[in-house]
């Protein structure tokens, strides 16, 4: 090993110094306005949009199919390459009660093992010994965390940066070229601020007080109809998702499923009813986001750019959700009905010993108020994370402060959360050649619902929007259907919204083996179909009358004001 030191450290710092001279130069691969780009991006990959030629039919329609095979070769074929990772890292979601049960077995095996080899922490001398670790049982349990496998998947994705951007074009010191792009990639490119706010604001809403403070509120509801597991079970699944228009859908996700935990999980329902909760849950907090236009991403996405302001939001999509969502759960609640009575008699959790964490000692209203506010700063400043991450440094000394009235700020949930967002994020930028051209070929709108539900399945939601967005000359009746095929489809996957990830970190301990994909999405398709029948059904103004024209009439007006104003008269009288 010897021999080959100064060959390795020459090389290391060969890339170190090409690295470091790239990098005093950051400048954009393709600039604003170039190819429909709205802001720079520094990567060379993926390609904008703009950039593709476009493939017509001979009747002057999009062709699909040759716009994707043209596409897919761009690039010595990187983006077909990025597509068949990403494809893998959907099926590994699949996979993941496999690997768990995989884990489970090694580590039933290591224990026996440990115990008759006397490698046990009893066994050892040290006072604070541990047990020796299976790591082949950890890594099946990483591999089997479905929070972790998009995270997972991106470490293929850098390979092929790497291969594509750096060792292709310059052999084995290319790789200072590919870090390059990454780095490019990554650190300007890739917007990582929806993860980080994801991280927060779950951890805020999962705290003792902001829990007890929504369970009183939900509660009371509960209490007018018997306050039983179905009065709990109804409260929950109808308010929390609504309450997410104004504390953001993440927030609303963390409190429905930190109570649903409580009220109705722990009393051990069947398996069937578990999943059709989980599932109608999920797509409850994707619609129920849509009263306000900032508190869910799919609408954040474009509601500035395609001016779907707070009014537009709440006739055309609000009202229809909460309708939806009341239609959905009355079925779910009479499709399941007898199985409410057994969990009313369910008394196991209320014989045992309470919890240190799930006592029911007052909270001061200060400690409430205060949480509260730092949700509130939180929301208020979710684009701007040097403010909400300055606010929760101060929430973390404030828990400190008043531990006696708190519970542990757990961040396990909310990093794996952050680590399935970003990776998600990560891949998701490099599907952009194939998803616009699928979207942007349909001209029925209901069948560009349709699509739009399908292909959300399949890729978060905000992704299915924000590449909407980018495609010039859509009709309304198009982006009306874009953004309620993607609400209406958040709740089939894991993958398919935001939330989701969280709702499953907190509710996956009450399924055995985890949540299977399949079963979940089995359990959402009823309420998809009842969400996707109010929003395309139900006629609203909005649905025809786009508000961008309203916009560009008000701009107009008012140049034309500012044409005719006394100072523009003024001013052209002394130029004449």
């Amino acid at each position: 090993m010897s021999k080959y030191k100064h060959l390795i450290i020459a090389i290391l710092a060969l890339i170190g110094l090409h690295s470091s001279l790239m990098a005093a130069n950051d400048k954009p691969a393709y600039k604003a306005g170039e190819y429909g780009l709205t802001e720079d991006q520094y990567a060379v990959f993926p390609l904008p949009l703009g950039y593709y030629e476009k493939k017509l039919t001979p009747e002057g329609n999009v062709d699909v199919g040759a716009t994707l095979a043209y596409r897919a070769t761009q690039q010595d074929g990187f983006n077909i390459v990025a597509t068949i990772i990403f494809v893998c890292a959907i099926v590994h979601t699949f996979l993941a009660g496999f690997f768990l049960r995989m884990a489970h077995h090694h580590q039933e095996k290591h224990e026996e093992r440990i115990k008759a080899e006397g490698r046990t922490a009893c066994a050892k001398p040290q006072e604070d010994a541990k047990d020796d670790v299976s790591f082949r049982a950890h890594l099946f349990h990483f591999l089997g965390e479905v929070e972790a496998i998009f995270g997972i998947w991106v470490a293929a994705l850098v390979i092929a940066m790497y291969y594509f951007f750096g060792i292709q074009e310059g052999g084995f010191l290319g790789i200072a070229d590919g870090y390059q792009q990454i780095k490019l990639y990554f650190a300007k490119d890739v917007n990582f601020v929806e993860p980080v706010f994801v991280v927060i604001i779950m951890a805020i809403s999962a705290t003792r007080p902001v829990v007890r403070f929504a369970e009183k509120i939900i509660g009371s509801v509960a209490r007018m109809f018997g306050g039983g597991p179905a009065a709990w079970w109804l409260s929950v699944m109808t308010i929390a998702p609504i309450l997410g228009s104004f504390i953001t859908e993440p927030a609303a996700m963390t409190i429905s499923a930190m109570l649903l935990s409580k009220w109705f999980y722990d009393k051990k329902p069947p398996a069937g009813f578990a999943y059709a909760t989980l599932g109608l849950l999920f797509v409850n907090i994707s619609v129920g986001g849509t009263l306000t236009h900032f508190a869910a991403p799919p609408v954040l996405m474009i509601a500035q750019k395609w001016n779907f302001g707070l009014g537009f939001m709440f006739m055309n999509f609000g009202l229809k959700a909460i309708l939806g969502i009341i239609i959905a759960n009355i079925l779910y609640f009479f499709a399941f009905k007898k199985h409410f009575a057994a969990l009313e008699g369910d008394t196991e959790g209320e014989n045992r010993r309470q919890l240190w964490a799930e006592r029911e000692d007052p909270i001061p209203f200060m400690v409430t108020f205060t949480h509260l506010a730092f949700l509130g700063w939180t929301v208020l400043s979710a684009h701007y994370p040097p403010l909400f991450i300055a606010g929760f440094m101060f929430f973390i000394g404030f828990t400190q402060a008043t531990g006696h009235h708190q519970n542990d700020v757990s961040m396990k949930s909310p990093l794996l959360v952050g680590f399935f967002l970003s990776g998600l994020v990560i891949h998701g930028k490099c599907q952009a050649w194939w998803i616009e051209p699928l979207i942007t070929s349909i001209d029925n709108q209901y069948i560009l619902m349709i699509g739009s539900t399908v292909l959300t399945a399949f890729n978060d939601n905000a992704a299915i929007t924000y590449l909407a967005s980018q495609a010039p000359g859509l009709s309304i009746t198009a982006k009306y259907a874009i953004v309620a095929g993607a609400v209406t489809g958040g709740g089939l996957t894991v993958i398919a919204n935001a939330p989701n990830p969280a709702g499953q970190s907190i509710l996956g301990k009450h399924f055995e083996g985890g949540v299977a994909p399949l079963k979940l999405m089995t359990a959402a398709l009823v309420p998809t179909v009842i969400m996707g029948a109010c929003f395309m059904l139900i006629p609203t103004s909005g649905m025809v009358n786009d508000p961008l024209d309203k916009r560009k009439a008000h701009d107009e007006h008012v140049e034309d004001a500012h044409a005719g104003s006394p100072k523009k008269e003024i001013q052209e009288s002394h130029t004449h």
